[in-house]
């Protein structure tokens, strides 16, 4: 049985306060995903962070301390800011490389408007400027990968789904499994369910450095958090996390409901060895060190593994601004996202 406790909570300053779009609405930090390489936090917003120097995509020290937002670095490559609605961030099984996807959750048949949404990204570590788009079309110059969007449908079998998983793990073939995590399925945006799904291909890293799939992308796991008790609200999948310390796999779930009135946001834990992924068990929920559920106060959708012992979490509230236990503040900043870190044991 794992179980974390909280070492240290707080917020990420992802911009200038008081920061606005070009139809002048405050900009709010949305952050949907995160990883870790090794000295930076690398985290990304599911919403564009506007101006010629600034992107979704951004890195920040990781010290003793905690993350340093004073020294934030924004990834503006052209590829990197093109793509829209970043969900989640990944290494390679070998960690040489970084793998960024999108929510894959629109397109346009007519046209190539809404390519954008439409991307797994992958770059060398520590070199974001060669970036690469993984698996486009390769009939036309535009960009996306809508080959991969192509193998999703087929694997996902619905018309609508939105991926907000990504992770890398050691596979039977080539350089490694990637996998996808599906949150929500169904025939359209307004008509779906949440789901925690898991497709996935084995695949090679080819020698200009892109990703290549070697095998069919199919379904590899599943599961239902409802199932257990705990579970109070209904979850969908929000990020998938390759611990390399003990072979394992973290699923995290999060949930946003409306009760007798009231707005409730948080999630859940997951961890499972890969050999019991492999198989298909059920995966275990990460207590307290108590023995309780450990049940986040906030909507927790990026998840990185800092080292054998510590994660850090990173919380998409949306237009949610209310701290919590996370600050004394009785409400962030919008240009803040909440984050904690964990020692799990």
């Amino acid at each position: 049985m794992t179980s974390a406790r909280i070492l240290q909570q707080g917020t990420i300053h992802c911009f200038t306060a008081g920061l606005r779009d070009e139809k002048g609405k405050l900009v709010n930090a949305e952050v949907s995903a995160v990883l870790f390489d090794g000295e930076r936090l690398i985290l990304a917003s599911d919403k564009p962070i506007p101006g010629e120097a600034r992107s979704a995509v951004f890195a920040v020290p990781m010290t003793p301390q905690g993350p340093d937002d004073s020294r934030l670095e924004y990834f503006t490559t052209p590829l990197i800011k093109q793509a829209v609605k970043y969900e989640d961030l990944a290494l390679t099984a070998d960690g040489r490389h970084v793998l960024a996807t999108t929510g894959f959750d629109r397109i346009d048949a007519e046209s190539h408007a809404l390519n954008d949404y439409n991307h797994l990204l992958i770059w060398p570590l520590g070199e974001p400027e060669r970036v690469q788009v993984v698996d486009p079309d390769p009939r036309d110059g535009v960009e996306g990968s809508l080959e991969l969007r192509s193998k999703l449908d087929h694997a996902i079998g619905f018309p609508y789904y939105k991926i907000e998983g990504l992770a890398a793990i050691p596979g039977e073939r080539g350089d490694g499994l990637l996998l996808f995590g599906v949150r929500e399925q169904g025939r359209a945006h307004d008509d779906f369910a949440y789901v925690s799904r898991v497709v996935g291909a084995h695949y090679e890293i080819s020698e200009g450095g892109n990703l290549v799939f070697i095998d069919q992308l199919r379904e590899l796991y599943a599961f239902e958090p409802g199932d257990d008790p705990a579970v109070r609200y209904d979850c969908g999948l929000s990020s998938l996390e390759y611990d390399p310390y003990h072979a394992r796999l973290y699923l995290l779930n999060s949930y946003e409901v409306e009760a007798n009135g009231e707005e409730h946001i948080g999630g859940y834990l997951w961890e499972i060895g890969l050999e019991d992924f492999r198989g298909g068990r059920r995966p275990t929920l990460v207590t307290t060190p108590a023995g309780l559920p450990l049940e986040f106060e906030h909507k927790a959708e990026g998840l990185a593994v800092l080292d054998h012992d510590r994660l850090f979490v990173a919380y998409d509230n949306d237009r949610n601004y209310v701290l919590g236990s996370i600050d004394e503040r009785d409400e962030r900043h919008a240009c803040e996202a909440p984050y904690s870190l964990l020692n799990v044991s």
